[in-house]
């Protein structure tokens, strides 16, 4: 699959303006993960600390919280990992709450509109 961003606009769960980031779509990443810095500068508090394993296998320790984000003109809150300056990943669980899957060829993110619910029956 290529490599793609997309504009999503980051803000404080509470409330408030958003701030436009460019982000690359990720969608091995369970959560979408932006630099600490900048949540911090939007006062948006880490609720705990966890171990994730990176992409090169390494154990790291982050901040992980609850953002606001804006993406396909609508907003909903979102976890996310506080990390090191220039990570700006759109992990798998927002695309899960907006309700977006990943068109590979395009390079873009579409509206899941037919899912396959319960146990696997057809439509």
């Amino acid at each position: 699959m290529g490599i793609f961003t997309v504009e999503l606009g980051v803000g404080h769960p509470a409330g408030g303006d958003l701030a436009p980031v460019d982000a690359v779509v990720d969608t091995g990443a369970a959560h979408s993960m932006l630099p600490e810095s900048l949540l911090t500068r939007m006062s948006i508090p880490p609720l705990e600390r966890q171990e994730f394993i990176i992409a090169d296998g390494s154990a790291v320790n982050y901040g992980f919280g609850i953002a606001r984000f804006g993406l396909d003109n609508r907003e909903r809150p979102c976890p996310v990992i506080f990390g090191p300056e220039g990570n700006y990943l759109l992990g798998a669980s927002a695309l899960e709450i907006f309700n977006l899957v990943v068109d590979p060829a395009g390079g873009q993110l579409l509206p899941a509109r037919l899912l396959r619910l319960g146990w696997g029956g057809a439509i």
